[in-house]
């Protein structure tokens, strides 16, 4: 490699790191002095690079001599071979099953990348994927919600809201965003954060707030809130309790039971007579009781009673509709 090439390499790596620093900047933006400490070279030599970035089209605003980037206008570069573009493919596809309505953003996420993915095979079915999320009814309301609320998380900035659980008279409630999570079965985003009103960390479904307002004050995640670890024992989103289950499916369920990993606790027992045994460990029944009754007569719930005792009530209850 040439002298000039080694330099046009390093001046690119150092376009990017300055790109980076300019998105990930503080709500007030950052000094050149303070981006010439972060990359590790001169002002003068910052200076050029924001002339660089800004002729290539990278959003970069600049206030009382801080600088950042508008992160409602910029625009990210990926580079993908065929079997990376694949798994962005899948990707999408779970994408657009769980968006049950219209959302401008998803479908702009789609049309880009398939108008940036070479291979047409690929980009033609990730452009008919924008098309059929697309054509699902519009609600401005849940969008405008979820901007905020993206708004929010990215900027540690508290929120007011007005929330109305099923079945409840709607509550005020001030909340900070810890984090963004979506449901594995049902279509669905969740917002898990410290809520003022009951002092403690709670989960709140975006499509049942009524009402959302961004505050001034801003927030700190606590070090120790890991939401991986946080949601290692949900189901689905809820962290409550944990509960050891026990399901025994038939054998003509037991196929198809083994072919997933259903949850990362799982212990799977095979039965002389075909039938399994699914072992799991997670945070309360609540979530899993409507997967459970999916099954039907194939699973039957050996523990725990709750679990056991709400079938069984379920039973009787369609049992009782049906008589």
């Amino acid at each position: 490699m040439t002298s000039t090439e080694n330099r046009l390499r390093s001046k690119a790596a150092r376009l990017r790191k300055l790109e980076h620093q300019l998105y990930n900047a503080p709500p007030g933006g950052y000094s050149v002095i303070a981006l010439a400490k972060l990359c590790g070279v001169n002002r003068r030599t910052i200076y050029r690079d924001l002339d660089t970035l800004d002729e290539a089209g990278v959003p970069i605003w600049e206030h009382n001599g801080k600088y950042g980037i508008d992160r409602n206008t910029y625009l990210a570069t990926i580079r993908l071979n065929l079997h990376e573009a694949i798994a962005l493919f899948f990707a999408a596809r779970l994408l657009s099953h769980h968006s049950d309505e219209h959302n401008p953003h998803i479908v702009s996420a789609l049309d880009q990348l398939a108008a940036g993915l070479p291979d047409q095979t690929i980009a033609s079915h990730i452009a008919r994927l924008a098309s059929i999320v697309r054509q699902r009814p519009p609600n401005p309301h849940y969008v405008e919600i979820l901007e905020l609320l993206t708004r929010a998380w990215a900027d540690r900035r508290m929120v007011r809201i007005r929330y109305r659980a099923p079945n409840r008279e709607p509550t005020e409630r001030e909340i900070a965003p810890y984090f963004l999570e979506v449901a594995r079965t049902t279509p669905g985003v969740y917002v898990i954060g410290y809520d003022r009103l009951r002092d403690d960390l709670r989960t709140f479904k975006v499509e049942r707030i009524e009402h959302a307002a961004l505050l001034d004050e801003q927030f700190s995640i606590p070090e120790g809130f890991d939401p991986y670890e946080h949601l290692a024992r949900s189901w689905e989103v809820m962290n409550e309790a944990e509960v050891a289950i026990h399901l025994r499916f038939s054998p003509q369920a037991a196929p198809r039971i083994r072919e997933n990993r259903w949850h990362h606790s799982q212990k799977l027992i095979d039965n002389a007579d075909g039938s399994c045994d699914l072992h799991l460990t997670i945070a309360g029944i609540r979530e899993i009781l409507g997967w459970v009754l999916s099954w039907g007569t194939e699973v039957e719930v050996i523990a725990p009673t709750e679990l056991r005792d709400a079938v069984i009530n379920h039973a009787r209850q369609i049992l009782a509709k049906y008589t």
